[in-house]
């Protein structure tokens, strides 16, 4: 697909924002965003809370460490306070956006996110296997607490790593465009992705692709 232009990718970029900000005020609220009644979710931010924590741990340090030694410089005191509060902000908003965007088994489709900066919808008709696939992502190929899913140039694989890691692995008989947070519109037919509750949604799928057509082909049970 085309690389998109300045005007999109800023577009893109201040929607990121947004999300993220809007996430904070349904962490608060203990609310999902997405899952309608019937539909199961299933999460992922565990595996990266221990980095996200211990990264606002030091963005407080650091707005403390540097609120004392600019105590008699006003104006920049009051720039650096704007950019650590907004850092600190940013990185609360990653796990907020990780907690109340889960995954999402609805009716006829498997709703992948990777918090506010990608998701991707798969007809459960276009799985072919989904399996329990326990994966170390290549450096640059995830979210970790960070960035975007990865899908290497020429390839058809897609990555949402978590905590450095991917947990389950779907295969799809045709391929599904996924637009990422620069714009781009790869089109893939492997997702991997993490899930807390892996084994568990692995079984959860496969007993929603085989329930709708039992003459349908089923997820592999390998």
């Amino acid at each position: 697909m085309g690389t998109p232009g300045l005007v999109e990718r800023v577009r893109r970029l201040g929607g990121h924002e947004v999300r993220w900000l809007v996430s904070l005020g349904w962490w608060v609220a203990r609310r999902r965003i997405g899952v309608a009644a019937g539909d199961r979710a299933f999460g992922y931010a565990a595996a990266q809370a221990a980095l996200v924590y211990g990264l606002t741990f030091v963005c407080v340090v650091e707005m403390v460490g540097l609120a004392v030694l600019l105590r008699n410089h006003p104006v920049a005191h009051g720039v650096m306070l704007v950019v650590d509060v907004y850092a600190l902000l940013m990185m609360l908003g990653m796990q907020a956006a990780a907690v109340t965007r889960p995954h999402v088994l609805g009716s006829g489709v498997l709703w992948l996110r990777d918090a506010a900066r990608m998701e991707i919808r798969i007809p459960l008709e276009r799985i072919v296997s989904v399996r329990y696939d326990l994966r170390s992502a290549p450096a640059g190929s995830g979210s970790e607490a960070a960035g975007e899913a990865g899908v290497k140039r020429g390839s058809d694989v897609l990555a949402f790593a978590v905590g450095g890691q991917t947990s389950v692995t779907v295969e799809l008989r045709e391929p599904v465009v996924a637009v990422r947070l620069s714009g781009r519109r790869p089109a893939v037919r492997t997702v991997r992705f993490h899930a807390d509750d892996a084994r568990g949604m692995v079984a959860a799928v496969r007993t929603a692709v085989a329930a709708p057509d039992e003459g349908r082909p089923r997820a592999d049970r390998t």
